[in-house]
């Protein structure tokens, strides 16, 4: 038998069912009861102020910059 033959049959049958197993495996794992939590911190890091390369004589108490972003992240400043 031919390779591509051969690897046309193997997609054609059990590459769907890998793909189909992934697809449902992803939606599993982001539904997951404990996601929500990872998920909402991930969908704020965008909006995280935190500035690249301050140290910490630079910061708030609480950890935040003095500055915010996208002013104070530029080295060249």
């Amino acid at each position: 038998m031919e390779t591509y033959t051969l690897m046309r049959h193997f997609a054609d049958s059990w590459g769907l069912v890998a793909m189909m197993v992934f697809f449902f495996g992803v939606v599993v794992f982001i539904f997951r009861p404990g996601a929500r939590n990872a998920a909402h911190q991930a969908a704020f890091i965008p909006f995280d102020h935190d500035v690249i390369g301050s140290e910490k004589s630079e910061r708030h108490a609480g950890g935040k910059p003095l500055h915010t972003f996208p002013h104070a992240a530029r080295k060249e400043d």
